[in-house]
């Protein structure tokens, strides 16, 4: 094989390991989304089922923070799962997800367990069903549930994946609203488009 022939076989597994590098990361932190969905809404369900609400969540959250801490490492602050939580009520499109996530048993993207210590598992394909609005990044999801109009957090999640923004660029975009709003005859269309 000469050297010509052994640089373009190099840059073609570059090109490749790089591209399933990309699709993995992507994988990990979509399925990362998927489960924070899921964990805010476990929380969302069992703070309705108490008594007194406000102490109960806080001593919940409290205890789960501890538990889970101690068993998957970091990542389980109370202040986190609150995020999760408020995630869940931010984005939950009704009743239907959370009895579909429920009945799902097929393929092998991620596995979660129910509180009977069942296994089922979600497909990629599953998932886009159930959370079809769910597909940008944990952190682009921390920054947009800060904004409170809910006209403008729509207008830059729609941006955002269809100009494939990273969190930086949101944030650029998002301090700057008002002045990269389109008419509002334009901002009615693109909601109404990608709905």
């Amino acid at each position: 094989m000469d050297n010509l022939q052994s640089q373009k076989l190099f840059q073609n597994i570059s090109a490749l390991l790089e591209n399933a590098r990309k699709r993995v990361a992507i994988a990990v932190d979509q399925t990362m989304v998927l489960t924070y969905f899921e964990i805010g809404r476990m929380i969302v369900e069992d703070e309705q089922n108490g008594e007194n609400r406000a102490e109960y969540g806080k001593a919940l959250l409290k205890g789960l923070s501890l538990n889970l801490t101690e068993k998957f490492g970091k990542g389980f602050s109370e202040t986190n799962l609150k995020q999760m939580r408020h995630f869940y009520m931010s984005y939950s499109i009704g009743q239907t997800v959370s009895d579909g996530f429920k009945k799902i048993s097929q393929t092998v993207s991620a596995e979660f367990e129910t509180a009977h210590n069942q296994q089922f598992e979600i497909s990629e394909t599953d998932s886009q069903k159930l959370f079809p609005k769910l597909n940008l990044s944990w952190s682009h999801y921390l920054k947009l549930m800060r904004i409170k109009d809910l006209n403008e957090r729509k207008f830059y999640e729609i941006e955002s994946l269809k100009n494939n923004w990273s969190l930086r660029e949101l944030q650029i975009f998002a301090s700057k609203y008002l002045t990269v709003l389109p008419s509002k005859e334009d901002f009615i269309k693109i909601l109404e488009e990608n709905q």
